[in-house]
């Protein structure tokens, strides 16, 4: 499945995700909105926050939070922990070539508290 990704333009909600120390520093946790769950990224080595669906495209097991980040080139990536696949955090494209796109999702960051924001389902 490939994904359409929507501008900040098109968010029409933002999510209260919770307080930035609520994420762990350069890892990831999970945030459910709407039986939605999403996957929130504090990447403090870049100095950048992530949010990309929470489900592996590969064996659709909820677990892209417990991904290990990190970098491929300038592409800040996660890596599924189970199957190894990589996604890039930008743009949820397969860095491997071979799978599925995820979902991503625009975050901000106002007054120490991490909003995600949703578009409209279609």
């Amino acid at each position: 499945m490939t994904f359409e990704h929507n501008t900040l333009e098109q968010v029409t909600t933002w999510v209260n995700a919770g307080h930035v120390n609520d994420f762990p520093e350069n890892g990831g946790s999970t945030i459910s909105h709407d039986g939605d769950q999403i996957a929130v990224f504090n990447f403090t080595v870049l100095n950048k926050w992530f949010a990309t669906q929470n489900l592996c495209p590969h064996k659709k097991q909820m677990i892209l939070s417990r991904g290990i980040i990190g970098t491929e080139g300038e592409t800040p990536k996660v890596a599924c922990p189970y199957h190894k696949k990589t996604f890039s955090l930008e743009t949820g494209e397969n860095l491997n070539g071979c799978e599925d796109s995820i979902e991503t999702f625009p975050i901000k960051i106002e007054d120490d508290t991490v909003f995600v924001g949703l578009y409209e389902k279609k």
